[in-house]
């Protein structure tokens, strides 16, 4: 087992500034924080230089020739997670890639074969699955006290909260809007309760009704002319075992909540919402409702970069797999061209990772 984790970043923007390095740094002297990359140098420098990282770099195949990298976290727009990820996997090093694992099937696929092949830890950034929350809940499920889980809804849904900063609303380097962005967080978090099943087939819609003009911005101001995304995302998934589920996601929607996370998970035995948990039951001739008094506070994001640090210097798999990511990857993908087709599409590649 080794001692320190030397760790890069690369992209330096919001999510690696407040989440990433701030998370990596709590990990004391577990991790070492080598360097920063980003295209934009002056980025790099300045960042590296407020973290003290000695070095800073404009492109990743020059910070793996030149300093020792043990892991990085890849933190660039969508566009750019397959290209930095096979590189740094074949530099030797373990992978935190953010959400959503690539921009298509074929990328999930090479990036999970890439790691399998080299040997290295490759995870994705669903950092949902660490909240206290999913953690008690999946307990329950692994005691079978919720029995068969066969249907689940998911929901991401803000009133109007398009993101008025970053490259969000571009399809070219997001691959899509809420679907992509904060459904895909959702979708994960049911899947994993649902012990992640083969999807079968799906059926999306997506609407562009709000995002192309101008309105109120919760998330600031956002480029409504270059608008290029969907605002809204529906679909229904079905699975090889037969369950099923039902999402709804959007940045955008004249709905009551100004913004709405959650999973609602059914069983033979029991049922459950998770954001507030809250479990379902009939015991005794009785229904009943279950609410824990107590749940342990620690934050989502910190607990998912501790767990990778230790998953790469104990060797033990990471929460988050690379078939996991191949699995929702096709969900997505699928849902897009179903939308795109007006039909339901059937999700007939196998993985064989």
């Amino acid at each position: 087992m080794a001692e320190k984790l030397k760790v890069g970043i690369i992209g330096a923007g919001g999510i690696a500034k407040e989440v990433h390095i701030p998370s990596y740094l709590k990990c004391g002297e577990k991790v070492e924080l080598v360097a920063v990359c980003d295209v934009v140098k002056e980025k790099a420098q300045e960042l590296a230089a407020e973290v003290n990282a000695p070095y800073a770099f404009s492109t990743y195949d020059e910070m793996f020739e030149n300093v020792e990298i043990d892991a990085v976290s890849i933190c660039t727009p969508n566009k750019f997670h397959h290209p930095a990820t096979i590189a740094a996997l074949k530099a030797g090093c373990h992978v935190l890639c953010e959400k959503p694992p690539a921009m298509t099937v074929d990328e999930a696929v090479d990036m999970a074969e890439t790691a399998e092949k080299e040997g290295k830890i490759l995870t994705y950034g669903f950092h949902f699955r660490h909240a206290p929350e999913v953690e008690a809940l999946k307990r329950f499920i692994d005691n079978d006290d919720l029995g068969d889980i066969y249907a689940a809804r998911v929901t991401a849904m803000r009133r109007r909260g398009i993101p008025g900063w970053g490259v969000f609303t571009n399809k070219e380097l997001q691959g899509g809007g809420p679907l992509i962005d904060i459904g895909v967080h959702m979708l994960d978090t049911a899947l994993y309760l649902m012990g992640y099943p083969e999807p079968d087939t799906v059926f999306g819609v997506t609407y562009q009704k709000l995002g192309k003009r101008k309105g109120v911005g919760m998330m600031g101001d956002w480029d409504w002319e270059n608008f290029t995304i969907e605002d809204m995302a529906r679909g229904m998934i079905t699975f090889k075992n037969g369950a099923s589920i039902l999402l709804d996601s959007a940045f955008a929607a004249n709905v009551e909540k100004h913004d709405e996370m959650n999973v609602s998970i059914m069983g033979d035995q029991g049922g459950a919402d998770v954001f507030p948990l809250k479990i379902y039951q009939e015991k005794h001739d009785v229904l009943i409702d279950t609410t824990p008094s107590f749940l342990p506070r620690k934050g989502y994001h910190e607990l998912e970069i501790e767990r990778f640090v230790e998953s790469c210097l104990s060797g033990l798999p990471p929460i988050s797999t690379p078939k996991e990511g191949v699995y929702l990857q096709q969900i997505i993908n699928g849902l897009y061209e179903s939308a795109e087709k007006g039909e339901a599409v059937k999700l007939e590649r196998t993985i064989s990772v």
